[in-house]
């Protein structure tokens, strides 16, 4: 308890009027409550407003700079102008390689997992080679100066087997050819945001640094002139389908793609056709005994012999199968492998044809047009 603050006469004061000491009781009674004083707690909030002050004070002080003014490029700078562009095409380039590379995995993946799923099943099974014989037989009877070789048009059948059981089914959901269009307006995306940065970084006109891409030119098929495009028209196209040059482009591609001939894995199938109607046509004269003999004895043991006939064949086929299937998916992964190599690295007709038709014009159009030396200083 703090002293005084209960304090009560003593004997000395008795008979003398008595009287409380305010001051001394006042202060006392403030420090025994633990409160800061009036002053302090003014002085308190004043300190407060003042830091609020200055906080705000020097948020104002601190405006937004002015954007600086574009400046004049002279021709050393726009020289380094179209360096500079080159560069980021080629890094849009390399950006639009690797998503057609990753993509051109899933697709080879989809493709070898659909003819291990189907097509090789559906090849080395009895019935199917059953079948195949017959084709094969009517083939050999068919046979005349007008028609192909029996193996040839075998070959034809299972290239639209593979493509109906496999290629096409895989196509619904990635192909060569999407790939090739994707990573084509990627390449386009990416260059268009280098531009843009390269004009920032430049400090150019929008206008001059607009009218400087539009005299490099980015595809050049014409005439006439819609088959033409600039890069500021190829960066600014919205969709990029919607271009006339880009179209003309894109047929010219697939046109090289046709003239180039058969891919590789109709090729590997042809190879397998040769050697499945070798063998179908050793099984046709055993086969035709078999009948001949069945037709000869009568129709109810005739039909015994043509039942075991077929059950030896199938026992027959099944040890043989293993083989078969071996055989048939070493030649399917080389020619999958071969036409996965071709996409990937072919210029003019493979996944990258696009990007590398125009990365090409442009390089092209800056080193012999804009007067670029061959190699960058």
């Amino acid at each position: 308890m703090c002293a005084g603050a209960d304090r009560v006469p003593s004997s000395a004061d008795q008979g003398q009027p008595w009287f409380p000491r305010r001051s001394l009781y006042s202060r006392q009674a403030l420090h025994c409550t633990g409160g800061p004083t009036l002053n302090q707690r003014i002085l308190l909030a004043l300190c407060t407003l003042a830091l609020l002050l200055a906080i705000g004070g020097c948020a104002r002080s601190r405006p937004t700079p002015a954007p600086q003014p574009p400046v004049v490029l002279s021709q050393a700078a726009w020289q380094r102008v179209d360096w500079d562009i080159i560069d980021a095409s080629e890094g849009a380039s390399r950006s639009a390689q690797d998503y057609a590379r990753r993509s051109m995995k899933v697709w080879k993946d989809a493709v070898h997992a659909r003819t291990e799923a189907d097509f090789i099943p559906w090849f080395t099974g009895y019935w199917t080679q059953q079948w195949l014989t017959l084709k094969v037989a009517w083939y050999k009877v068919s046979k005349n100066q007008q028609t192909a070789p029996g193996e040839d048009r075998l070959a034809l059948y299972l290239q639209e087997q593979y493509r109906e059981r496999v290629l096409e089914p895989v196509a619904r959901e990635i192909n060569p050819q999407l790939i090739r269009e994707r990573a084509t307006q990627l390449y386009v995306q990416l260059l268009g945001q280098q531009l843009q940065g390269i004009g920032q970084r430049y400090r150019a006109a929008p206008d001059q640094f607009a009218l400087h891409l539009n005299r490099i030119p980015a595809i050049a098929l014409g005439p006439p002139a819609a088959r033409d495009a600039s890069v500021h028209q190829l960066i600014t196209a919205q969709p990029l389908l919607s271009l006339p040059a880009y179209l003309a482009l894109n047929e010219q591609i697939q046109k090289a793609a046709v003239a180039a001939g058969q891919a590789p894995s109709d090729t590997g199938l042809s190879s397998v056709a040769k050697r499945a109607s070798a063998q179908l046509e050793a099984t046709l004269v055993p086969r035709g005994a078999a009948s001949a003999v069945a037709a000869a004895v009568g129709k109810a043991v005739g039909a015994l012999i043509s039942v075991a006939s077929a059950g030896i064949g199938a026992m027959m086929h099944e040890s043989e199968r293993p083989a078969m299937v071996e055989q048939l998916r070493v030649i399917l992964n080389v020619a999958l492998n071969e036409e996965w190599q071709g996409l990937m690295q072919n210029p003019a007709t493979g996944v990258m044809a696009g990007v590398n038709a125009l990365s090409g014009q442009i390089r092209d159009s800056l080193v012999l047009s804009s007067g670029l030396p061959a190699m960058k200083p």
